[in-house]
């Protein structure tokens, strides 16, 4: 045990050599926030600035770390030992061991990555999302052909004044085939999404926030990846991220594809402000055109907005576990068990605003952080059964069988993940949580694969 800890060691030191040129002078801290669930556990990596032979050892300092609340802890192991059944157990242990979260590192395709990449190979990352894999997921998605251009207004990434409204365009401009050319003048790489992984609860550093220049890479949770491949952007079409901040996705998928137009909307103003940061980070001034901030209530977007979008996905506020579970006192706990029940209710209005959003053909993607059946399958239901034009697409034989190498999706079979068994279209036997999870796909931490929660749904729009 003692030779793989140093050997773990050893391996976070090199890494922190070889990354000492991408990143700004020390201290550096891991990109952390409290209140989103995809992000990287706070931890502070600097230089030891004591004389003599340690001056160049790298010293590793947690912030010290937080209990879990047991009110929260108490109340989830009430719900998901009923929900998740032997699941529960290894979920619940993984979730009350940071330390053993595993953390993805998406490339930018808008920056040069190639040394980064070597970096991230050299020291036994892995591609997460090989390109076969998401070739095949793409390939079972039937084309969906946009049936709007996009008029290029004077909106940015970080405008003065957020916009109140996205666009609407009048077919008279060919500003999208002009900004694709100006893409191609500038080399940017062919679309496609890479995020590498490690076996190893592995952290690395984050690029700190620099006007004027683009990130390399985005630290995040692995699953958060998902609902962006199950929504399928192609080049062209005109996306709106409903619940966008920190924007996360956004960033995905404008890896992904070349989208006409991207809406990131957030009406918190402090949450938009961190989306716009993001934004700058990651995308070039050749996109700002394209990719717009937008500050709508998200329950009314669809009211104003009627069949605008292609693809809507809605990131939907959630009783984030990961973070939920360690409040940094029993009374925000309990605070945050109170306001949990009203969650449903936003959410459905989000997914009933977003198909009203979406054009007749188009595609609403629903997703959470958290494992909560009321927020996930109940939500699903009850907006198809309130929107007669909602129609539920598989994901199991699209997303999660060819993926379950690397993710635990419930349900499973007994070995936790190895093997799928496809649930029945309807009840059976009274198997309710069977069919339930026709209604969407969760991904449940596991030891060794402890990335999630995270649930998605896919709904079409019927023409």
């Amino acid at each position: 045990m003692t030779l793989i800890l140093e050997s773990f060691n050893s391996t976070r030191m090199l890494i922190y050599h070889q990354f000492k040129k991408f990143l700004p002078s020390p201290p550096w801290r891991l990109w952390s926030c409290s209140v989103h669930c995809h992000t990287v556990s706070e931890v502070v990596l600097q230089l030891s600035d004591h004389k003599g032979p340690s001056n160049n050892q790298v010293i590793k300092r947690r912030r010290k770390e937080r209990p879990s609340c047991p009110s929260v802890l108490d109340r989830f192991d009430e719900q998901y030992s009923q929900e998740l059944g032997d699941l529960w157990a290894s979920s619940r242990a993984v979730l009350l061991d940071p330390h053993s979260w595993q953390y993805g590192v998406m490339l930018n395709r808008f920056s040069a990555v190639t040394d980064i990449t070597q970096i991230l190979q050299s020291q036994g990352f892995s591609s997460l999302l090989l390109q076969t894999h998401v070739s095949r997921v793409i390939s079972n998605a039937p084309p969906i052909a946009s049936n709007t251009k996009y008029k290029a207004g004077n909106e940015s990434l970080l405008p003065t004044t957020y916009v109140s409204k996205c666009p609407r365009d009048d077919g008279t401009t060919n500003a999208f085939s002009q900004e694709l050319q100006l893409e191609s003048s500038l080399s940017l790489s062919r679309p496609s999404l890479q995020c590498y992984i490690h076996p190893y609860p592995l952290w690395f550093p984050s690029q700190a926030h620099r006007p004027g220049q683009l990130k390399q890479y985005y630290l995040l949770n692995a699953a958060s990846l998902l609902p962006v491949l199950a929504l399928h952007v192609r080049d062209g079409e005109k996306v709106l991220d409903l619940c966008s901040a920190p924007g996360g996705k956004a960033i995905a998928m404008m890896q992904c594809a070349k989208p006409a137009l991207l809406c990131c909307n957030e009406p918190d103003p402090h949450r938009r402000d961190w989306l716009s940061r993001t934004l700058e980070s990651f995308l070039p001034h050749s996109l700002n055109t394209r990719v717009i901030v937008s500050a709508q209530d998200g329950r009314y977007f669809g009211q104003h907005e009627a069949g605008t979008y292609d693809k809507v996905l809605v990131d939907a506020p959630c009783s984030n576990d990961r973070s939920w579970l360690y409040s940094s006192s029993s009374q925000q706990g309990e605070q945050r068990l109170k306001e949990r029940s009203m969650l449903p209710a936003l959410q459905a209005q989000l997914l009933r605003s977003a198909m009203s959003a979406v054009r007749p053909g188009g595609v609403v993607v629903y997703s959470t952080c958290t494992l909560s059946s009321s927020e996930n399958f109940a939500v699903v239901e009850t907006v198809l059964n309130d929107c007669p034009e909602a129609e539920l697409e598989d994901l199991w034989e699209e997303i999660a069988i060819p993926l379950s190498k690397y993710f635990t999706f419930s349900p499973a079979h007994p070995d936790h993940g190895q093997t799928l068994h496809k649930p029945p279209l309807q009840p059976q036997n009274s198997t309710l949580s069977s069919y339930q999870h026709r209604l969407g796909i969760l991904v449940v931490p596991q030891p060794g694969k402890t990335w999630g929660p995270m649930f998605l749904s896919r709904i079409r729009r019927r023409k």
